[in-house]
Formats: C-alpha cells, structure tokens, sequence
C-alpha cells in the first residue's frame, strides 16, 4: 500500500493528511477515536517522523485532529470538505459558504486609507498620486480560516466605506450601499505557497500550498471600482469552471 505518490508535485506532508482526512470522512475513524501512534503512522505512510508531524500539525491547525500529550492524537472534528467555488459568475464567500450551511465569520485584519502603489493604480486605472481604501480580512468558517483578502477600492468613490460594517459580503454592500452594479470580474489564479504573516493568519505551517487569486470587478460602464487579491487554503477550496462548446477555428487543417 503506498499512501505517497513520488511523482506528485504536492508535498508529501499534504498528501498524508488527505489521506487521513479520507479515512475519517469515510468513516474510518470516528470522531473521539484515538489514531495509530506516530511510529506506527509513520510506518504505514513510509516518510521519515518529521514529515508525519507536518501532516499531523495541518490537520491539528484545521481543527480536525488535537493531540493529547501523553494520550496521543484524537479526531476532534469530521474532516471539513472543501468549499467549492465556481468561477462562472461574480459571487461571495459568505454566499459560498451558505449553500454548506458553515457559519462564516469575518475578522478585520487593517482598514484605512494609502496611497496606491503602482501596480494597483494600474488595476484600477487610477490619477497621478491616488489614495485608495484597503481592506485586509480574514475570512473563517465555523471559526477555521479560510482566506486572506487585501481589498482596494478607489477612495474618491468609496470614502465612507471605512465608517461601514466591513465583515460580510463586500460586493453586497458596493451594490446596496454606492448603488454599483457589479457587471464583471477578470480573474487570475495561480499556485502558491504562503509566507510569513499570510500562513500565520491561515494557521497552516510556511510553505503550504494554496490558491491565489486576484480580481478586478468592474462597473457596468466597463471602470473598475475593486481590486481584490485573495490567499485561499489550498486544502480548503476547489475551483469548478464552466467551459462553453467547442467549436474549430475556420481555416484550421484537418487531418487526412
């Protein structure tokens, strides 16, 4: 039995805790139970022990394992799924969370204003010496974290955000609050690994994989009013994408 693939890009720390969140949702191991000991973890899984501590400590770090000095490591909590994101539409997190009845949380991090650095005056087509509102957050589910989001929006439009309740849904309240229709959003996502104080406040270990994703929202006049940079976890998010029909371009050769 080979629980580590060699040949998988994902660390092999990351592989053994999807393998033990496999063996409690499936009913494996029930919640209190009491898992095989290190030793015996680590034979199973054939890694060295600091390697099975990792995987241990991520999944202690998500709330489904805790360890018990002297006793040993217990599953606390049914291994969570993954929140399933589909990037066919402008939505929420709050609204992502919802459809899986998880109660959603929102921790501000820093509000203020600052003036835009060059990359985000370009994002959000922006004067010489523009000052925008950002907002970082930190976005839990039933008090487990799942993103981190750095939100900057052009201050000449949203000024008064900042006197605002910033802990639900941000594009609920530019469409209630400034009356912005929301008409689109261009996304780029790519893989990453944390650092420093985005893993401290994700709770993983440095290094650990995750999704980032930046978005500008734009207005129905096609002017950009949101750029969003978010740090998802990557064992806590899936994105589905909706692809079209396919159709051969007209001139393309086609084989005898």
């Amino acid at each position: 039995m080979k629980i580590i693939d060699p040949n998988n890009p994902i660390p092999k720390y990351l592989q053994i805790a999807t393998w033990i969140k496999d063996l409690i949702q499936t009913g494996r191991y029930e919640k209190g139970a009491n898992l095989p000991t290190e030793v015996e973890l680590t034979r199973i899984c054939q890694v060295n022990r600091h390697t099975l501590r990792q995987a241990i400590s991520e999944l202690t770090a998500a709330g489904v394992l805790r360890k018990e000095k002297g006793r040993g490591t217990f599953v606390c909590a049914d291994a969570p799924l993954a929140v399933t994101h589909k990037l066919k539409r402008i939505s929420s997190f709050s609204a992502d969370l919802q459809q899986l009845g998880i109660k959603e949380k929102t921790r501000i991090i820093k509000k203020g204003v600052e003036e835009a650095k060059d990359r985000v005056v370009k994002k959000l087509i922006l004067g010489p010496g523009g000052k925008v509102v950002a907002i970082r957050r930190l976005r839990t589910g039933n008090d487990v974290p799942f993103i981190y989001e750095e939100s900057y929006l052009p201050y000449a439009t949203f000024k008064d955000i900042l006197d605002m309740d910033l802990t639900g849904s941000m594009y609920q309240l530019i469409d209630e609050s400034f009356k912005i229709t929301l008409a689109r959003s261009d996304q780029t996502i790519r893989a990453v690994n944390l650092k420093g104080r985005i893993a401290a406040y994700l709770k993983v270990p440095v290094n650990t994989a995750a999704f980032f994703m930046e978005s500008v929202t734009y207005n129905e006049n096609n002017i950009p009013v949101e750029l969003l940079h978010s740090y998802y976890r990557g064992d806590k998010y899936v994105f589905e994408v909706e692809l079209g029909r396919y159709h051969i371009k007209e001139g393309t050769a086609h084989p005898d």
